[in-house]
């Protein structure tokens, strides 16, 4: 595919997100994506996920931690199978209804028209910092 084709494949996908449809989202997705976020082990949203049953389960704890408010992505980098979006965000926080901003790097690798991985790059500490304040207030 070109590097058109493939930020066009990446575009769509975060159209499907930011409307909600994570059944659109997932069929972007190569049968066997691979989706690594960071954070420590017990951030709910961190750690590696292969396949679409667990990239849904990821969307499903992303969810249940936090409303997100504005989601960004700002620059698009197509090189070759790769694009590498720039963005930011602000999330509020479920269970302190504290708001935290993140700077964030998604990059793709494309296959055969689809996601084949995706590796989000980013500061997560003041979302950690969050949800332990959460818990030791319980």
């Amino acid at each position: 595919m070109t590097e058109q084709q493939n930020l066009d494949v990446v575009r769509r996908g975060y159209e499907a997100f930011g409307s909600g449809d994570i059944p659109g989202l997932l069929r972007l997705l190569h049968h066997d994506v691979s989706w690594v976020t960071p954070g420590p082990a017990d951030l709910p949203t961190a750690g590696i996920r292969n396949g679409h049953e667990a990239v849904r389960e990821f969307f499903a704890s992303l969810m249940s931690i936090g409303d997100i408010l504005r989601f960004e992505p700002r620059d698009f980098i197509a090189r070759g199978d790769k694009v590498i979006v720039i963005g930011d965000d602000t999330t509020r926080v479920k269970a302190t209804g504290n708001s935290v901003e993140f700077r964030w790097v998604h990059i793709f690798e494309l296959r055969d028209g689809k996601v084949a991985s995706f590796d989000e790059r980013g500061d997560v500490s003041a979302l950690v910092a969050e949800l332990r304040a959460a818990q030791t207030q319980v």
